[in-house]
């Protein structure tokens, strides 16, 4: 029986980021990408979201090398942590591999990983397969897309990618290539589905830099920027209108600095000389000399533009008539700590604009007019939407039917899910283990489910602590029960309650010992459970209540 190709997305599918995908032939597995996702509103004290790569780990002697896409940060930000379990080879393009041995060497992991750059046309020999890099746009340079080919067949992996006629840096996506193996024929097709819900096609990312001209010619008042760090093209444009105006550049947040520093060496970046300037020295430059790029574009806390507005920046503080361009959108789930900062510059009387004032952000996803060009040019057998909402996935498998892919033909599948294919069939299989994995500070793993469950419910109803101590002998009060509160109500206003509380307490402690309970952990139930239906009781809460018996 002839061996199938399983597909199987580790992250990616009904949801934004995390993307990983899977590619087993036989022996012989490739993966695609290895992406981090940002925690949701509840996912108290998280700091990254990754995959769970446990199949992975479980079949690392057939992992023949780890091929990513580009280099933002939801295609390799779980590198650091997953290569903590196995290496292996790892291929892209300069500017990727340039951002991941920065994050690479954060972690001391630089020395035991195998990294070889590629270039557009490449062919990789991994195992029974080969991947051939093919030039994409996208909003960060280097960017690409995969033919993955092994005896079943091809199959295209688009990474994320729109069709820019104009770039800043670069050529336009290889059209041509794609065209070349739609006619050689195409088994499936796993396309981008983040953009598929606007009608027509994305902007060029030269229309941004019209913008910029407009906003900054004339203007007598410092000017500050914030864009995505990753953004190299957005982040050229604006150095090359300052230095038209004659205006110094100052660049602040470590992302940033990392990324123009690989851009710079790289030569994706060219900085006209004396306009760059150090953060420390804009002091002494008038404020119509000067332009400050900032990270901060999503509204994070800790990040430059954060510190800058809340005047927590050690060189920077926002003044009136400041003009702060925000040359972004906020992402899904960010518009909370987006207009927070828009907010308190108000307050502090600072020019706000943003994209309502014209074209000062274009997406690097294509919309449904270049996904149907690719549709057409590649033509594949099959297809599988990735990369999106369980709403963009139907979407886009609904453009595909239109572009004559047959609805039998098209699958959306699931994280974890395993895709089969033959030359000619493609079915959803079985599942391997899959979901998400915790990062929190230095710990990988050690905050599950019932952590964070209990981190909603101290969040949302606070903590009583019940201690009390009881006599080795026989089991008698010696102290307490004293009441410890946290997060539940402000005590000097709620002292009788709290006297009533520690009666309660006391009353479920002398009934263990008058019916001569000695298990710790059952007068600690006990407790627990008067003091429970007594608050409900009284005030509709349920606060964590977590009972300490000593014995003295």
């Amino acid at each position: 029986m002839a061996e199938k190709l399983k597909i199987i997305p580790l992250g990616g599918l009904n949801e934004i980021g995390k993307n990983l995908t899977v590619y087993e032939y036989g022996n012989d597995i490739i993966v695609v990408d290895v992406g981090m996702g940002f925690p949701d509103v509840d996912m108290y004290g998280i700091d990254v979201v990754i995959p769970d790569v446990s199949y992975l780990i479980k079949n690392k002697e057939k992992i023949r090398g780890i091929f990513l896409t580009h280099g933002h940060e939801d295609h390799i930000g779980a590198l650091p942590y997953v290569l903590r379990s196995f290496t292996a080879p790892i291929y892209a393009t300069p500017m990727t591999l340039g951002l991941v041995k920065l994050k690479l060497e954060e972690h001391k992991l630089l020395d035991t990983t195998e990294l070889i750059t590629c270039e557009a046309g490449d062919i990789i020999k991994a195992g029974k397969f080969s991947v051939e890099f093919i030039h994409a746009n996208h909003s960060i340079a280097d960017a690409v897309s995969f033919a993955i080919k092994c005896p079943v067949g091809t199959v295209v992996h688009t990474g994320d990618f729109k069709i820019d006629p104009t770039p800043i840096k670069g050529k336009m996506m290889d059209l041509t290539r794609l065209g070349e193996l739609g006619r050689e024929g195409v088994l499936a097709m796993l396309a981008d589905s983040t953009n598929v819900e606007r009608p027509g096609h994305t902007r060029s990312e030269r229309a941004v830099g019209f913008s910029f001209d407009g906003l900054f010619k004339g203007c007598k008042e410092r000017i500050i920027v914030t864009t995505f760090a990753s953004n190299i093209d957005r982040i050229q444009q604006i150095i090359q209108v300052a230095a038209r105006y004659g205006r110094r550049v100052a660049i602040t947040g470590r992302s940033m600095e990392k990324s123009i520093r690989v851009a710079v060496e790289l030569g994706y970046t060219e900085i006209p000389e004396g306009v760059l300037v150090d953060i420390n020295q804009i002091k002494s430059l008038p404020k119509d000399k000067i332009c400050i790029i900032t990270t901060g574009s999503q509204g994070e806390a800790m990040s430059a533009l954060f510190r800058i507005v809340f005047s927590t920046h050690k060189q920077v503080e926002i003044q009136p008539g400041d003009r702060v361009i925000l040359s972004s959108s906020a992402i899904p789930g960010n518009e909370t700590a987006v207009s927070t900062i828009i907010n308190e510059l108000y307050r502090k009387n600072a020019e706000v604009v943003n994209e309502f004032a014209g074209p000062l952000h274009v997406s690097g996803h294509a919309c449904q007019d270049e996904l149907k060009i690719v549709h057409a040019l590649v033509r594949p057998k099959f297809f599988f939407p990735v990369h999106g909402e369980q709403r963009m996935l139907k979407t886009h498998a609904k453009v595909a039917a239109e572009m004559g892919v047959p609805e039998s033909n098209i699958l959306i599948g699931d994280v974890g899910r395993i895709i089969e294919l033959t030359p000619n069939s493609a079915q959803l299989a079985g599942t391997v283990p899959s979901g998400r994995v915790f990062v929190d500070g230095y710990g990988v793993g050690d905050v599950g489910s019932v952590v964070l469950r209990d981190r909603r419910h101290l969040a949302e109803d606070g903590v009583i602590v019940v201690v009390a101590s009881l006599s080795a002998q026989d089991g008698q009060l010696v102290s307490g029960p004293d009441i410890i509160t946290r997060g539940f109500v402000y005590v000097k206003e709620s002292e009788d309650l709290m006297e009533e509380l520690r009666l309660v307490a006391l009353e479920a402690l002398e009934d263990c010992q008058y019916r001569n309970i000695k298990d710790w952990s059952t007068i600690k139930s006990s407790v627990k459970g008067e003091l429970s239906r007594h608050l409900y009781k009284k005030t509709k809460r349920s606060p964590m209540i977590l009972p300490v018996i000593m014995e003295v």
